[in-house]
């Protein structure tokens, strides 16, 4: 590659339903006009909905599926920043998956290997305030981590936060170690383009998880449908989580209202779905079954769904009530 000058990133992360790719997508509204950005992405499942997300917002998009980056932080993660890199863009933004964690993702960013290509800025590191009143966050070694390691600490969805969720936020940022390079509050992911020019400093953490992968050195198998197929299933688990994930031909639209009241009764941690519906097309989020939905302008795409929770949720039944809410377009 041959680069004139090293390519600001940013690692971008966050817990499970903090509001990483809401942040990312407002990031790329602001962008200036005549900057190229380039986004990696790395999800849990295997399905792909954030890239399906951001990939209609002009940036150049790469996806590592199927378990955290930093696990797979040999080849698919090159070869996922080579690419992005080989476009030349303006900036770089990483978001890895809820459930990673970013020091390996620093070790290489920072590595000799990218000291020509790669200036690696501010770790940006995402919150939902009301998350630190369950020990369910509060006891998870990545939650912690993710936030040891940020150089910007931002509070995000503070619309729906009571004082007392502030005020937990407030306390424990304050008591962070190293200080933060700054700590903020916004809402929707909002984030100010200025934090993304902010410094990195060297944080420590400890690294200590562990993934199941089935065969960290196989490919991941594609999304694509054979002859006849009208969907795919795609299931992962690791770090104590299980996902489970739906592909679906693009002729298949889904009822919405229906599928929003499923959402909506879904005991599961995180669901976020693009889907095709008499309607159009829409991104449903979903965190502890608060349910919001965007319009998105994509034609002619596949339908993508996944769930996500600690616990093995019955994958068959809800499969069943999936294709019961689809007919052909």
């Amino acid at each position: 590659m041959t680069i004139s000058k090293p390519i600001p990133t940013n690692i971008i992360t966050g817990f499970l339903g903090a509001g990483k790719t809401t942040a990312i997508l407002s990031l790329l509204a602001r962008k200036p006009a005549d900057e190229k950005w380039a986004i990696l992405i790395n999800e849990f499942g295997n399905v792909g909905v954030d890239g399906a997300m951001l990939d209609q917002q002009g940036a150049i998009v790469k996806e590592v599926p199927g378990g955290c980056m930093c696990c797979v932080a040999g080849l698919p993660m090159s070869v996922g920043i080579n690419a992005l890199l080989a476009q030349k863009p303006d900036r770089l933004l990483l978001e890895p998956t809820g459930l990673g964690h970013p020091k390996e993702i620093i070790n290489k960013l920072t590595s000799d290997s990218y000291a020509k290509y790669i200036d690696l800025k501010a770790t940006i590191t995402l919150v939902d305030p009301r998350q630190f009143s369950d020990s369910l966050y509060t006891d998870n070694q990545n939650f912690q981590d993710q936030i040891a390691l940020a150089d910007v600490l931002v509070a995000n969805k503070i619309d729906a936060c009571s004082d007392y969720d502030l005020l937990m936020f407030e306390q424990y940022a304050s008591a962070c170690e190293p200080a933060k390079q700054m700590i903020t509050q916004v809402e929707q992911g909002q984030l100010d383009l200025s934090l993304l020019d902010q410094p990195r400093i060297a944080r420590q953490a400890a690294h200590s998880h562990h993934h199941h992968h089935d065969d960290e050195a196989a490919p991941l198998p594609g999304l694509e449908l054979a002859p006849g197929e009208t969907f795919i299933r795609k299931e992962n688990h690791g770090q104590g989580y299980h996902s489970c994930g739906w592909f679906f031909a693009t002729d298949l639209q889904f009822d919405f209202s229906q599928l929003f009241t499923l959402f909506t009764n879904l005991n599961a941690q995180r669901v976020k779905a693009v889907v095709n519906t008499e309607r159009g097309c829409f991104a449903f989020n979903v965190v502890n079954r608060v349910v919001s939905v965007n319009e998105l302008t994509l034609e002619g795409f596949e339908s993508r769904i996944e769930v996500i929770d600690k616990d093995i949720l019955p994958w068959d039944e809800l499969e069943e009530i999936l294709v019961s809410l689809t007919k052909k377009a």
